[in-house]
């Protein structure tokens, strides 16, 4: 047990927050439907692992709603990939954003939701309300539609 003369002696590193977009605010896409945000989602998947293999990826939004960056979280098989809540939540803080839609593809072409996708939303959802990180959409993307949670009424 240390005396009141003796004092511990230890070191802690500081922490500092910052974000900085190399992207001017102008560039950025501003997205007001399902139908932008499955135009951008496009643009940056990858077109051959469309129909190859699940892979899950997370737009970032800002107060405008405006995408200030894309997060690809996963790459899985053909039958699935892992969508870990913390991650998404981990890069929508790192990346200062106020909002997210998360992305996923099924390979198999068909656009209904499975019961581990909807459990997903409404987990997200939950914990995006806590954070006060919005999840405007989860969108389901194949090779030739998308299905939107938010057009079917799913959030």
């Amino acid at each position: 047990m240390e005396s009141q003369n003796e004092k511990a002696v230890f070191e802690v590193a500081e922490i500092q927050l910052s974000y900085k977009s190399k992207v001017k605010a102008s560039k950025r896409p501003k997205i007001t439907s399902s139908q932008d945000a499955c135009k951008v989602l496009r643009q940056i998947w990858d077109q051959d692992k469309l129909e190859l293999q699940e892979e899950f990826k997370v737009m970032l939004m800002n107060r405008a709603n405006q995408v200030i960056g894309i997060f690809h979280l996963s790459t899985g098989s053909t039958t699935g990939t892992i969508a870990d809540p913390r991650l998404i939540f981990c890069a929508a803080l790192k990346g200062n954003a106020c909002g997210i839609i998360v992305a996923h593809n099924h390979p198999s072409g068909n656009l209904q939701a499975s019961q581990a996708d909807i459990a997903l939303t409404n987990k997200l959802k939950e914990a995006g309300k806590f954070l006060e990180i919005t999840l405007f959409d989860h969108i389901i993307m194949t090779a030739e539609a998308y299905t939107s949670f938010a057009d079917e009424g799913l959030l």
